[in-house]
């Protein structure tokens, strides 16, 4: 699976001023749905707000990954933000989160799709050189140039 042909310019965020998860959340949405992603803002956001109850998607490393099925998304999409300031987001390690990668995916799709797109980013977050280019990328074309090396 290619991680950076699930994002599109729309869906990437850089930077993104906000301030708190909740906003971080409801512009990933926004953009996720100017990318064709989602058709349902409403229905989508209420997915990936339900996940967030069930335990912090920030998965430590400054970087959170909230994600959720939904029929509000009509084919998986991936949205980045590169936050502004650093935000508290409940984090596994009790830091602040930089880096945002969500995850959208049809309540219909078949198997477990998005279980693989976090997987393998999560895979490559243990990376500390990947983390800090990720950390530095500007533009949505670097920030792409560096998922393709998933």
């Amino acid at each position: 699976m290619n991680v950076s042909e699930l994002l599109n310019k729309q869906s990437i965020l850089i930077p993104l001023e906000i301030s708190d998860k909740t906003e971080c959340m409801q512009a990933m949405v926004d953009a996720l749905a100017l990318s064709g992603c989602v058709t349902d803002k409403s229905a989508y956001l209420e997915a990936v707000m339900n996940r967030e109850k069930t335990g912090s998607t920030g998965i430590g490393f400054g970087v959170a990954i909230p994600h959720g099925k939904s029929a509000g998304v009509s084919k998986p999409g991936l949205a980045f933000a590169k936050l502004a300031k650093q935000t508290d987001w409940d984090s596994l390690d009790g830091e602040p989160v930089s880096v945002v990668f969500m995850i959208a995916v049809p309540e219909a799709a078949a198997g477990n799709e998005h279980l693989q797109i976090l997987i393998a980013i999560s895979r490559k977050l243990i990376d500390e050189d990947f983390r800090n280019k990720l950390f530095a990328v500007q533009d949505s074309e670097e920030l792409i140039g560096l998922l393709q090396t998933i």
